[in-house]
């Protein structure tokens, strides 16, 4: 977000412009809806790890019961933070920002079974194709 700010006096007074990014204190959990399908995903650092890991969970009941959590993430060098998801039929994508002391890369995980099992972590800062092949491993 982008907040402009007016500096000074009647007789002389300039914009500045200031961006504004919400701290990582704050937690949300976004759900995303799609027929009886609820998912929320979370961040958190009440894990094993000690460090911010995403959370996730599922609804096939419109929201009356959820299956149980399960952590997306699963780092010990990085907090996992500012998670979003989206959802549309039977596909869920995860999004959120791996956060250390160097690097604050956007990551990406994508179920295609209404958030039963979820594919690799995906980079999405990487260049090239994500999800190719380089020497028998996955980008």
């Amino acid at each position: 977000m982008v907040i402009l700010a007016a500096i000074g006096t009647a007789a002389a007074t300039s914009l500045v412009v200031q961006e504004v990014r919400a701290p990582a204190s704050i937690r949300q959990a976004p759900p995303a809806i799609t027929g009886d399908n609820v998912y929320v995903a979370w961040w958190t650092n009440n894990t094993v790890n000690g460090n911010n890991e995403v959370l996730f969970r599922a609804s096939t009941d419109g929201g009356a019961s959820f299956a149980n959590k399960t952590n997306l993430s699963n780092t010990t060098d990085s907090d996992s933070e500012r998670v979003e998801v989206d959802a549309d039929e039977d596909s869920v994508v995860i999004t959120w920002w791996e956060t250390n002391q160097t690097d604050e890369p956007p990551v990406m995980r994508v179920s295609s079974d209404n958030g039963v099992t979820f594919g690799p972590i995906l980079k999405l800062s990487s260049n090239g194709t994500i999800g190719e092949t380089v020497d028998g491993e996955e980008d």
